[in-house]
């Protein structure tokens, strides 16, 4: 989790659209790991695909917007294996219980209504990257969903972290960013580096924590000052930091997200990422299949014949605050439209540590 909430005034906040990106991936995992195994009457299992959909139902509660993407890895290798041939090698296999319900996942993400992207060749966190920049260049306010850390490096005065999974409901803004890590996102960076990432088997310097890289970073201002001032560093940690020297340029590469991939073929305008209705029939069958009996009596009640509402509607959206004002740990706060152009000051209660 991102630590305890903190309030943060806000001045002259114009609001805008948002844009919410949701890591699928680091979403799937954790469904899987928080429910009891699960499964219907002919033994298909099912509680990542419960699980991931509940937390897609409180997430579009809570980040409410008519702009949303799920995205998660594509099979096979990206460029960083090119870069690394042992990048991610050390993860083991799927289970075989979670891997039959991906194909699940992803239809009833789609059946949901919101926009699904799996693009060959690029990491979740590429596209996410990437996405996050367009959508600011173009006037909006971006929302990354995620347990991630590496999404840190993204974060500015437009782009927002939420972690609401858990049993605190977590925002990390620049500010939250730097007293979480100890600093700030554009150094995000060379902190990821210097530490590695265990999970993605990228070797940093050993024994090398937060608080050692955060250390050297304000001591030598980044990777490269790290390198330049490695003989000053005593003791077992500088004999470490020498030994990686070597790799550490490769380490940064491989922990920093690409913001500049082709995505034209999947997402030729932010405007395909707006929410779509789902089909009523569909999403019963889809429902009922699965044996999700309390969504299928939900939807049933449902009026528009053929039809349902999206999870999130923007009639909802204007009735809670938008990324500029987010609202935190049950917190619900008034939503000017969007139409309303005026300046607003609000409270933030932004987690950091």
């Amino acid at each position: 989790m991102f630590g305890a909430p903190v309030v943060v005034r806000e001045k002259d906040l114009i609001l805008k659209k948002t844009l919410l990106l949701i890591d699928g991936s680091n979403f799937i995992f954790r469904a899987y790991h928080a429910l009891p195994p699960l499964s219907t009457s002919t033994g298909t299992p099912t509680n990542a695909i419960r699980g991931f959909l509940s937390m897609l139902r409180v997430l579009m509660k809570d980040v409410p917007t008519d702009y949303v993407a799920c995205v998660v890895d594509p099979k096979g290798k990206t460029f960083r294996s090119e870069i690394y041939p042992d990048y991610k090698a050390n993860r083991p296999p799927m289970p075989e219980d979670l891997s039959v319900q991906i194909p699940l996942i992803f239809e009833g993400v789609q059946k949901e209504g919101i926009p699904f992207l799996q693009v060959p060749g690029i990491e979740a966190d590429d596209t996410i990257g990437t996405l996050t920049k367009k959508a600011v260049e173009e006037g909006f306010n971006v929302v990354i969903a995620t347990g991630d850390k590496d999404f840190a490096q993204l974060v500015n005065d437009n782009v927002l972290l939420v972690n609401t999974m858990g049993k605190d409901n977590s925002w990390l803004n620049s500010e939250g960013v730097e007293k979480k890590f100890g600093v700030p996102p554009e150094k995000i960076i060379d902190f990821l580096a210097l530490m590695g990432d265990k999970i993605d088997n990228v070797p940093g310097v050993p024994k090398c924590g937060e608080k050692t890289a955060a250390k050297w970073i304000t001591e030598f201002g980044s990777v490269d000052g790290v390198i330049e001032n490695a003989e000053k560093v005593k003791g077992k940690i500088g004999e470490n930091l020498r030994s990686a020297l070597g790799f550490l340029p490769i380490a940064r590469q491989l922990v920093t997200i690409k913001t500049d991939a082709d995505l034209s073929a999947e997402v030729p305008s932010l405007e395909s990422l707006k929410l779509k209705t789902p089909n009523r029939t569909e999403l019963l069958d889809y429902y009922n299949k699965l044996e999700f009996r309390s969504w299928a009596k939900e939807l049933k009640k449902t009026d528009v014949p053929g039809e349902v509402k999206p999870l999130e509607t923007s009639t909802t959206a204007q009735k809670r605050a938008a990324v500029g004002a987010a609202p935190i740990e049950g917190d619900t706060l008034d939503l000017f439209s969007q139409e309303q152009e005026s300046e607003v000051e609000r409270t933030l209660e932004i987690v950091t540590d």
